[in-house]
């Protein structure tokens, strides 16, 4: 199953068990189905709880919280992630503060989805992963669609939560299957933490690489190539929920050294608040700083050699990994 399918049936089911529950977004109605077919079905088995909306993210972002904040269950699409900026006020200022700020904890089960990332050739404005933006906000949650992770069961640990989630996904993901992993590795989840190691009796990794779902496919590729070419082996540890971030899941599988990968630019990132929690945590047994490898400071262009100069790939993973283990 590919991934947009596991998680289509993911809002198939949440729409089915939950009747207060709610899509809404722009152009998710059925023939259409979503710029990326998410959604397609939805508002044909479920008329009148799928409801598009006009082309204004802050608009639909506003309503989704006011149905959660009224008691019902919301699930909003932004057809674009990078437009999430326009709906920053109503998530940051208004739904985030609202679990809290009546004198008592008032439970939102509310998701706001956003088509994030580059790799497929959409250019400056249509490309971006803006994950960075919302780290560290009280009351509002960062999850990120993985390849690893049962869409169902994050969608359930999300509204779970009853505060206002941010749900990242990776444009490159929805067509690549579930599970998918070269046969030189195994995939095994703890709880929210997917780890991917080398098939066989058990071995301590020369490197530690955590990544969130949209680099997964990447940091495979480099753990290939660095097995194959320098017998070089690694673990790849890959978490659903990326803020706030429970580290104590990572620790048990942290080795002396440890690579953070991320397609954001540099800059306040949630790779360099990975770094800040486990050097608080581990200083002693790292061989050196936890290494954090990002995009490059620019636009993303349209054309695919120039967005591949950009963008983290497998040979900017395989170079820093090699980097980390010279010290």
């Amino acid at each position: 199953m590919r991934v947009a399918e596991n998680l289509n049936a993911a809002l198939h089911g949440l729409l089915d068990d939950d009747p207060t529950a709610y899509m809404i977004g722009e152009d998710i109605l059925d023939p259409y189905g979503g710029a990326f077919k998410v959604t397609k079905g939805l508002s044909t088995r479920f008329p009148g709880r799928v409801i598009g909306t006009p082309i204004s993210e802050g608009a639909l972002t506003g309503v989704a919280a006011g149905l959660a904040l009224t008691g019902n269950t919301a699930v909003a699409e932004i057809m674009f992630g990078d437009f999430v900026a326009l709906a920053f006020d109503q998530l940051c200022n208004f739904a985030s503060k609202s679990v809290s700020m009546y004198g008592r904890r008032l439970p939102l089960r509310m998701v706001v989805r956003c088509p994030t990332g580059g790799g497929r050739g959409y250019g400056p404005t249509h490309s971006q992963s803006l994950q960075k933006h919302f780290v560290g906000m009280p009351g509002l949650s960062l999850y990120e669609m993985s390849p690893f992770h049962d869409n169902r069961a994050v969608l359930a640990a999300m509204l779970e939560r009853g505060e206002p989630c941010v749900f990242f996904e990776d444009k490159v993901l929805y067509t690549r299957q579930m599970d998918q992993v070269d046969p030189l590795f195994t995939v095994r989840r703890e709880g929210e933490l997917a780890v991917v190691d080398l098939r066989g009796p058990d071995a301590r990794p020369d490197c530690v690489i955590i990544a969130p779902g949209g680099m997964a496919h990447r940091a495979l590729a480099a753990m290939r190539s660095l097995l194959v070419e320098q017998e070089i082996s690694c673990r790849l540890l890959v978490p659903s929920r990326l803020y706030p971030l429970d580290v104590d899941t990572l620790l048990p599988f942290l080795g002396e050294v440890v690579l953070v990968a991320e397609e954001s630019t540099a800059g306040g990132t949630w790779g360099s608040e990975v770094a800040h929690l486990l050097h608080a945590r581990l200083w002693g047994r790292l061989r050196g700083p936890v290494r954090l490898v990002h995009s490059r400071a620019s636009v993303i262009p349209t054309a695919a050699h120039l967005e591949n100069e950009v963008l983290v790939g497998e040979s900017t993973i395989h170079h820093a990994v090699r980097e980390a283990l010279r010290g």
